[in-house]
Parts: C-alpha cells; structure tokens; sequence
C-alpha cells in the first residue's frame, strides 16, 4: 500500500438459493473483477455461499457439506489473485450451528468468524438453525484437504505485515445494531477496518437509518467500515433485498450503492486513507484513554498476519511500515490516479444545496461569537476598516448580523474607508456603497499625507515602495481603527483570514490586530462563497442594487492595494505573490487537520488539479511550508475569535507550534521531490 492508501470494494454476487456452486462460481468473478481493479480488501455479503433465505435447508447436511467444499474451491481458483475477500456459509462444529464469514487470501482460508447476535424479533428467526458465538470460542480448525490452522472465533485481528495501520475484523449484520457492537471491542483493541457481511432485508426507512447506524459507527469508532449486504436474488418469498453497500471512513460516507441498483452485482469501490484513521486517533486522546480499559478486559485476540500487495501509487508511506530503509530512494512519481480526486476545496461543500446550508451555519455561529462579545462589553459600536475587498466585505455583513441579535441600531457599525496609495476607484466606490446599504455609518479617512508625514519622521524615501512602504500604511490604518474605537467606546473587529494568517500574509501589529477576529477561522475559499450567500439573501429580500454591488466585489481581484495602481486598475495582486489560495488552503487543511506528510500532500493535489502541473504545484508548496513556519509569532499573539471549521489557528484553540520551530525536515522532502521531476 502507498501513502497510506487502500483500495476497498463491496459487492453482492448473483445467487441462487441453496445453489453452492452456481454462487461460488459468481463470487469468484466478483473476485477476479476486484483484483483487475486493483482491489485488495473485498466485503461479500451474509450467506453469500448458499443464499441467506436457505431457512430450514440450513438444518440439511447435504447444504452445509456442498457449502464448505465450495468455499475449499473459492480458496483454490482465487489463489493467483490479491485481493483479501470475505464468503459468508453456515459451518458446524461440534454439534452446534454457526453463521460464519471466512476470511480468503492468495488460497488460504484464514479465520472462521462466527455471528455474535442472532436476531429473533420481527422478520428474523435465525436462532431457530444458528447459535451465538458471545461464548469464546478461540480456535485452530483442520478444514481437511490442506485447509488445516483454519483459525475460528470472534476475536481475531487480520494485520498486513508491511502497514501496520491496517488491521481488520469482522461482525456479521445483527452485530452492528445492538448497543454493544462487536467491532467497538474490535476498534479498542487495535482494528481499523471493521467488515460487515449482512443479509439486511429492506422495509420503509430503513436504507436512512442503515446509512446513519453506518456512518455513526465509523465515526464513533474511528474506523473504515465496510458494509457488504445481500442482493436481490435472495428468495422473495416473505422479504425483498436491496443490495445496499456502504463504505465509510470516520463518519463519511465515501461510496454507496443505492437500494434496488440496477447493477447487477453493486459493485463499489473507494481509496481508503488510512492514515486519517491513525491520524485522529493519536489526535482524540479520550479514543486512547477508552483504548487502556478495554485492553485490560480483553487480551485474548487472535492476530493473523497477512500481506497485502501494493495499489501502485508512489512513494511508500513509511509512518507505520516495517523493514523501511530511508536510505533508499523512494520510488519516482507515477501517474496512478486515485478513484475519486481529493476535493479541491475541502473547506467548501460539494453540492450547492449543502454549500448554502453550511454557509447559513458558519455565518450564524460567526455572529453568534461577536454577539456575545457585544453583550459581554455592552458596546452598541462597532469599528471596521472597510476596503472594498472579500475580508472586511465578509466581515461588516457578519456585523450587521450580529447587530440583529443583538437589536442594535445598524448605525453604530461605523464602517472606515480609507484611501491611500493603492486605493483603486473601484475598491472605494464599493465600499462606501455597501456601508451605504446596509445602513453604517460611513466615515473616510485618507492616510496618504499621514504616511508621508512618517515617510519623513522615520527618514523613509516615499519613492522606495519596499516593506516598510506597504506596512506602514497598514499601521497608519490600525491606528486610526483603534482611536475612533476609543472615541465611541466600540469594539475594532478583524476582517483577516485563516488563508492570510497560515501564510502570515498581514502586517504585524496592524491588520493583524483587532479586538475581535470574526473570520479568524474561515478560509479563503470559504470566504467568496459566504459574500456570495449574503448576495443571494439580499437578491430573496429585493435588494438587487446591495446584491450587485456583492457581486462586483467577488470579481475584484485580492489585493493588499499598498502598491499605486497601474492605469487605475490593481497592481498588487496577492495571489500572483503569494500563490494560489485554493493550493494553500489545500495545503493548510492535509497538513493541520491530518498531519500528512509534504510527500503525500503532494501526491493529493496532484490528484486534485491534474489541470497544474506538478512544478507550480511543488513551487507553491515550498512557500507555504516556509511561510507558515516562518510566520508563526503572528498567530502566537493574535487576536479572539470563535472556532468555525475544524482547522484553527489560534494559539488557544487548535494550533500550538514553537514561533522559533524549524521548516528543515519538511523543506527537505520537498527539495527531494524535485530531484524526481
């Protein structure tokens, strides 16, 4: 497996009912398929070897003998693949019935695992042929015919040799809908893969709560889950099947095949990164806690060690890998694309029914942190720089938000413009028609002639449009915010963003100071499409002329505007300095949320904008890694402001890093890519 990445597939095989060789004959092309795909784990449904709907033939020795000589033969034509498969039968031992799921790779059958909880309500009667396997039940079986250290029992571990991040156990359909799963016993005690082999019947709502019961385990447990279900050759005589397969990993749903598919086999697969199971899990510290107690309750766990083959991607993750010598040189740069692209913006919601809805969410709980800040200062003032761009645009209209909760006048949001060098006509025009319209009390301020008179204080030569040129017009701004806060006994609210203080794109000591920070927490890629939902609110209220003048705003280009224009247009533009947002947020997000790897983060965004090329992605890169840690004493004393999205960077919320911490170590794998291009 490469940078941590397993390709995963669930499917339900055409059947016959109480027909052992046609089913097996089925599953072994569900099989061969798998590993032309690339596969290497593979979840086939309950039963899957004589029909879940056997009823009472399951009592008939001729069913059970013809079912395990199939799956003898199942083990023998799939020898010469690699994909790892689950195959559901009933298998006796000692006189008692159980409802099994084998676990087969390259030939061997490797673990018997018995159903914990057998249904008897409703629909279900399975205690009628099957017993539970809750009694422990930890065993070798001989198979005969050379299946012999068949191991049996629910307890059992498969681990991959070479990734020790892939451990796998199975609970069977009922497991999974009881209060006390098998697989959190399973999770605790090391498993990150949890397969389930069901035969769920469908009736009315019950595919949303599957969906639901599905993604809650996976979150809950901090697993892949694998949910294989039987399909519709499953006899109708009293109940239909949908084939209704889910693959979730931490609580999101990554493939699915709808009920009643008309695939005949609903096949699905997905690329499991299974580093973000290892990731959260050392992140969730009370996961590790519960981890502790359940290992003192359970040390009776059958580990089986396997070996996986590798999906082909390049480099090999070496985080949780045995046997890896750094001295090698990693494998160079394939080609091999993912199944489903990371997201380019993984800030921002696919679908735009969810785009609008999280949208109303963020901005809700952005007006909810100043509105209580409001409250708690009693201010009915409140001071904002406003420029005419995306962040102080987002930032006056979470204001006048706020304003509303709180019920206070919209004139106490006293919105400053204020012309200086880079000043555009169009930036201006902008803001003062959208302090206009919202009802703000509107004051300009030019600053030229102050930043001169310091130009000449300082002894700074107003010609030389260096670093100290750009800040102190920043600063002369934050003063002025500062001062007419203190004249109306108001609050200073930030407009900086969470893109702009990852690269410490922000003057120190000025726009980067503040009294409140509401879009300390949003990111970039965020931002247009939260200005883009106010347009949209104002056009549902009749407010075309406020709505336009968002609009225009959202096709300004980003600029600091320190620079003096060219022909009246902007000539500092950010992005062409700094680099795309979209690649530094896509940085930001793999590297603080995940803690992924240069290498690997790199792998990702190439799957994610195939249209750039790997040097301008790689180029970008390097500056976001020694911007971010060059930049950090920004962020060490910034300013408060409400956690919004699952990556912060404020130094008392998510993020706590040295301000003095070295970029070495990741600069030096970037520089190590390179020499591969």
């Amino acid at each position: 497996m490469n940078f941590g990445i397993l390709r995963v597939a669930c499917a339900s095989p055409k059947l016959i009912v109480g027909n052992c060789e046609y089913n097996v004959n089925e599953i072994i092309k569900i099989v061969k398929k798998a590993d032309q795909k690339k596969v290497r784990l593979l979840a086939l449904p309950e039963l899957c070897i004589t029909g879940y709907t056997c009823a009472d033939l399951f009592l008939q020795q001729t069913l059970r003998k013809s079912a395990l000589e199939n799956l003898k033969k199942l083990a023998r034509e799939t020898a010469e693949t690699e994909v790892l498969f689950t195959a559901g039968l009933p298998f006796e031992i000692r006189g008692i019935l159980y409802n099994c799921s084998a676990f087969i790779h390259k030939g061997k059958i490797l673990a018997l695992i018995p159903k914990t909880f057998i249904p008897n309500y409703s629909e279900f009667y399975e205690s009628r042929w099957f017993s539970s396997a809750s009694e422990k039940l930890n065993g070798d079986l001989s198979l005969g015919d050379d299946f012999d250290e068949v191991c049996f029992g629910s307890n059992i571990l498969l681990e991959d040799k070479n990734d020790l991040s892939i451990k796998i156990a199975l609970e069977i359909c009922e497991d999974l809908w009881v209060p006390q799963s098998p697989s959190l016993r399973h999770a605790l005690n090391g498993a990150t893969i949890i397969v389930n082999t069901s035969a769920s019947n469908e009736v009315v709502g019950k595919a949303d709560y599957r969906r639901l019961l599905v993604r809650a385990h996976s979150a809950k447990t901090i697993t892949a889950y694998l949910y294989a279900s039987a399909g519709r050759d499953e006899s109708t005589t009293d109940l239909v099947f949908g084939a209704h397969n889910l693959i979730s990993l931490n609580g999101t749903c990554v493939s699915e095949a709808e009920p009643f598919s008309d695939s005949e086999d609903s096949f699905i697969c997905a690329d499991l990164d299974m580093e973000k199971i290892v990731q959260e899990r050392i992140r969730v510290r009370t996961f590790s806690e519960n981890t502790k107690m359940a290992t003192e309750d359970y040390s009776d766990y059958r580990i089986i060690p396997i070996e996986l083959a590798d999906n082909g991607f390049a480099h090999k993750s070496s985080s949780h890998t045995i046997g890896f010598d750094p001295s090698l040189k990693s494998a160079s740069i394939t080609e091999d694309k993912l199944l489903t692209s990371p997201a380019k913006h993984p800030f921002v919601p696919k679908e735009d029914s969810e785009l609008f809805a999280r949208c109303r969410e963020v901005v809700e709980m952005q007006a909810e942190g100043l509105s209580k800040r409001l409250r708690h200062t009693l201010c009915k003032t409140a001071v904002i720089g406003l420029s005419g761009g995306l962040d102080s645009t987002l930032a006056i209209l979470v204001t006048e938000r706020a304003f509303e909760k709180c019920s206070l006048e919209k004139s106490g949001i006293v919105a400053v413009t204020m012309p200086g060098f880079g000043t555009t006509d169009r930036t201006y025009t902008n803001a003062c028609a959208l302090a206009k319209a919202i009802g703000a009390t509107l004051k300009e301020i030019p600053i030229s002639k102050a930043v001169l008179q310091h130009f000449k204080d300082i002894g700074q030569d107003k010609d030389v449009h260096d670093v100290t040129y750009e800040n102190a017009q920043a600063r002369e701004r934050t003063q002025i915010l500062m001062d007419i806060a203190n004249q109306n006994g108001a609050l200073v609210i930030g407009t900086g963003d969470l893109s702009e203080l990852a690269l410490g794109w922000c003057t120190y000591n000025a726009d980067q100071m503040s009294m409140y920070g509401v879009n300390s927490s949003i990111p970039k890629t965020l931002v247009k499409h939260l200005v883009s939902y106010f347009a949209q609110l104002y056009e549902n209220s009749n407010k075309k002329e406020s709505a336009d003048i968002l609009r225009d705003i959202l096709l300004t280009p980003v600029s600091p505007e320190l620079l003096p224009p060219e022909n009246g247009t902007i000539s500092q533009k950010t992005e062409e300095l700094v680099g795309p947002y979209e690649l530094h947020d896509f940085f930001l997000y793999y590297m603080l949320r995940w803690g992924f790897s240069p290498k690997k983060i790199f792998f990702l965004a190439k799957n994610a904008f195939p249209q750039k090329n790997a040097e301008e992605i790689l180029r970008w890169q390097n500056a976001f890694y020694r911007r971010f840690f060059s930049q950090q004493f920004k962020r060490s004393c910034m300013p408060d402001g409400a956690k919004v999205g699952t990556v912060n960077l404020s130094p008392r919320g998510d993020w706590r890093m040295p301000s003095d911490a070295s970029a070495a170590l990741w600069i030096s794998e970037l520089e190590s890519l390179k020499e591969e291009l």
